[in-house]
C-alpha cells in the first residue's frame, strides 16, 4: 500500500506546554513510552522516553517493558517497531507519515527483479535500507540502517553478489568504503537529494572555517566535499569528540540539529545550504514532510484514542527473522 505526500491538514492552535502536561499524563494513565526518531521536531525529541536513530530505536522497540508504543516517526519505523515486539501495540501519529525510500522500492518490483537476476544463474543476497517496507524486508536476506551496513556488508560472502536496495546514494557509498561490487537499486532520499553543491559551497564560503557534516544518503558530489560522514548517531558522536567551537554545516534532515545542540552545545549549527543570500539567514529547507506530519497534537490524540495502530500482516512473520538477525545479534 502506498503512502503519498499528503498535504497537512492545518490543526487547531493549542498551547503547546498544555498538551505536554497532557501527553505526559497520559503516558503514565496508559503504560505508554515513546520513541522519537531524530528527524521529528525537537519538542517532541523532548517528550520522548527514547530518542535515536533506526537502530537505536529498534533495538529500544524490544527492551521496552510497557504495553504500548508510540512511534514518532514514519510508518516503516512504526512496522519494524511492532514486528519485533509484536505483542505490544504500537501506535504513531499521522499513517500518512510515509518514506521517499520505501516508496521507491515496491515489493512486486523487487520480487521481479530477484527473479530476472537468479534466472542468469547468479548468486544474490539481497540487502535492504531499513527505509522499507516490511513487505520489502520480508524478501531480502539482511536488513542494515547507516549504523551497522558497512559491518554487515563486510561479513557477505565475496563470492555472492548484492542486490543493495533502495537507497543508490547510500549504496554508492558503501561500495566505495567497503571495496565491494554492488547491484544498486535507483531509488533515494527526497531530502538528501535537494542539497546543492553550489549551495553548499556558497555556504562554506560565507562561514570561513567551518566544516561540512553529511549523512551517507546525500549525492556523491555533496559526500566528496565533506568533512564527516556518517549516520545520525555518529554524527552526534562526531561533534561531542570536537572540543574546539566549530561552525557545523549539517546535510542530513534539518530537525537533527536539535540532538546535535543538545549533546554539543559548544559549536553553532547550520542547515545546509547554510544561509540565503537574500536576508541572510539560515535556511532550513530540508525539512521531510513525512517527519513533519509528526505534532505533539497528533501525539496527544493516538495515546487517547489508541489510533492509529500498526496491525500485524501475515508477511511480518518472514521479517521478522530478518529484522532480528540483522539488528538485535552480535556480529
Amino acid at each position: 500500500m502506498g503512502l503519498p505526500i499528503a498535504e497537512q491538514q492545518s490543526e487547531v492552535y493549542e498551547d503547546p506546554l498544555d498538551l505536554i502536561d497532557e501527553i505526559e499524563a497520559l503516558k503514565a494513565e496508559k503504560d505508554v513510552k515513546i520513541l522519537a526518531h531524530f528527524y521529528v521536531d525537537g519538542d517532541i525529541q523532548d517528550i520522548a522516553d527514547y530518542t535515536g536513530d533506526s537502530l537505536k530505536l529498534a533495538r529500544d522497540a524490544v527492551s521496552i517493558e510497557s504495553s504500548t508504543i508510540v512511534f514518532c516517526g514514519v510508518h516503516f519505523m512504526g512496522e519494524s517497531a511492532k514486528i519485533l515486539s509484536p505483542e505490544k501495540t504500537v501506535l504513531i501519529p499521522d499513517l500518512l507519515a510515509g518514506c521517499s525510500l520505501a516508496e521507491s522500492c515496491q515489493a512486486p518490483e523487487l520480487k521481479a527483479r530477484q527473479d530476472e537476476l537468479r534466472a542468469q544463474g547468479r548468486d544474490i543476497v539481497t540487502v535492504a535500507y531499513i527505509n522499507t517496507s516490511a513487505a520489502v524486508k520480508s524478501l531480502c536476506d539482511w536488513i542494515v540502517t547507516s549504523g551497522n551496513a558497512r559491518e554487515i556488508i563486510e561479513r557477505i560472502p565475496k563470492d555472492q553478489e548484492i542486490l543493495f536496495v533502495p537507497d543508490q546514494h547510500l549504496g554508492r557509498y558503501l561500495m566505495e568504503v567497503t571495496g565491494r561490487e554492488m547491484i544498486l537499486w535507483p531509488g533515494s532520499c527526497m531530502v538528501h537529494e535537494i542539497f546543492s553543491l553550489q549551495d553548499l559551497l556558497r555556504a562554506k564560503k560565507n562561514n570561513p572555517g567551518s566544516a561540512v557534516i553529511s549523512h551517507p544518503e546525500c549525492p556523491q558530489n555533496i559526500l566528496e566535499v565533506s568533512d564527516f560522514i556518517g549516520g545520525t548517531e555518529k554524527m552526534r558522536q562526531y561533534v561531542k569528540s570536537v572540543e574546539q567551537p566549530t561552525t557545523f554545516l549539517v546535510a542530513t534532515e534539518s530537525a537533527m540539529i536539535h540532538p546535535l545542540q543538545k549533546i554539543a552545545p559548544q559549536h553553532t549549527y547550520l542547515p545546509v545550504p547554510g544561509i540565503m543570500e537574500s536576508t541572510g539567514e539560515t535556511c532550513a529547507c530540508n525539512r521531510c514532510p513525512h517527519m513533519e506530519r509528526n505534532t505533539l497534537k497528533k501525539v496527544r490524540d493516538c495515546i487517547k484514542n489508541g489510533t492509529p495502530q500498526i496491525e500485524w500482516l501475515s508477511y511480518f512473520d518472514q521479517a521478522k527473522g530478518v529484522l532480528e538477525r540483522s539488528l538485535l545479534k552480535p556480529s
